[in-house]
């Protein structure tokens, strides 16, 4: 018994890549061309002749069938036989699908084993994809700049409202009223005083003359006791003028709390395809405290949407992005994945992505 097999993680939903396995036109874009054997129900013709790896047509017999999860197909290749087993399983980031083939009958050359198995990856990792990209986009109007919008992919997982962050606004307010205080403050030290007025000295009425009587016989003389004193006041006894009595008003106002650490970002693609990818950023806290308020945002291209997201909540405005989630802890981090459906063919990713308004790493 010889076995051939290989499997790929796919950005889809499981009925999509159910589709693409059982119509039979989306099987000749990606493996091979198919038509309906008349009278047999669940028989196909695969016209694989010329391909790497098989000798002439398979005819296909479905079975057993799970939809979206199983399909069991009978093959028959000029009388040689084998069993290919289907299998779709859920993932996060959309679904597995594996393929086995088990040889029952006869058996496949070593010249055949290597270049089938390798055609089989082949079609799997490239056309399959591609394939269901291109049915991904049937969904999405590529052209709503032109106006006359389809259909959109619903947008899902958005959890809160994007606001101005609280923290920051605080701490603008406190540098603020820091700084009015003391501006205040600065002014009114340098105000004068207020000055009371001093009585101006009052001048002493001039020295009259005093009459003495003597015993003497010669006529009384007028003789003056004193001479007049002018008053006057010292500069010494000037009143201060300096507020060195008035009690000092300094305010006692604490220091606006310092900013806290930045957050920052790193960005990854995960894995890319033909229209398309999966990108990864990783959300760190080198802080002491834990951060709630963060948001990453991502600028995609123009026609780009994004229908997976795990890690965050997020919505999207035309090409913008925004990743929130809950609070990252002190030295820790956060990683989110999202998946990228993106129309430029091998685009691998976003034109920006910023943290608090810094780029993140590695793109």
């Amino acid at each position: 018994m010889i076995e051939i097999g290989a499997q790929v993680d796919l950005s889809h939903p499981a009925d999509r890549v159910w589709l693409a396995l059982t119509d039979r036109q989306l099987l000749g874009r990606w493996f091979a061309e198919a038509e309906t054997v008349e009278g047999v129900p669940d028989r196909l013709l695969l016209h694989t002749a010329g391909l790497p790896g098989f000798d002439a047509n398979v005819e296909v017999e479905v079975t057993e069938r799970q939809e979206p999860d199983l399909l069991v197909l009978s093959c028959d290749e000029a009388g040689r036989l084998s069993e290919l087993t289907c299998t779709v399983t859920v993932t996060k980031q959309g679904c597995r699908l594996e393929l086995r083939e088990v040889s029952t009958h006869g058996a496949w050359s070593g010249e055949q084993h290597g270049p089938r198995e390798q055609q089989l990856r082949q079609a799997l990792t490239v056309r399959l994809p591609a394939i269901l990209d291109w049915l991904a986009f049937q969904q999405v109007d590529l052209r709503r700049a032109d106006g006359g919008m389809t259909a959109e992919l619903p947008v899902v997982g958005v959890r809160g409202r994007a606001g101005r962050n609280p923290r920051r606004r605080r701490t603008l307010v406190a540098v603020v009223a820091g700084a009015v205080l003391v501006a205040g403050t600065a002014a009114w030290v340098t105000l004068p005083p207020d000055s009371k007025p001093v009585a101006a000295p009052v001048p002493s009425p001039s020295g009259s003359p005093t009459v003495t009587p003597t015993r003497s016989s010669v006529a009384p003389t007028a003789t003056p006791s004193a001479r007049p004193t002018r008053v006057t006041t010292s500069p010494t006894t000037r009143p201060s003028r300096t507020p060195s009595a008035k009690p000092s008003r300094t305010p006692e106002s604490a220091a606006p709390p310092p900013p806290p650490t930045p957050m920052t970002a790193r960005y990854q693609t995960d894995s890319s395809r033909l229209f398309g990818y999966t990108g990864e950023i990783v959300v760190g806290n080198p802080g002491a405290a834990p951060v709630a308020d963060w948001a990453v945002v991502v600028t995609l291209a123009e026609g780009t949407t994004v229908d997976d997201v795990d890690g965050a909540n997020w919505r999207q405005d035309k090409r913008v992005i925004t990743f929130t989630g809950t609070a990252v802890a002190a030295g820790g981090s956060q990683t989110i994945s999202f998946d990228v459906r993106d129309s430029r063919p091998k685009a691998r990713e976003p034109e920006s992505c910023t943290i608090g308004g810094q780029r993140c790493a590695g793109l």
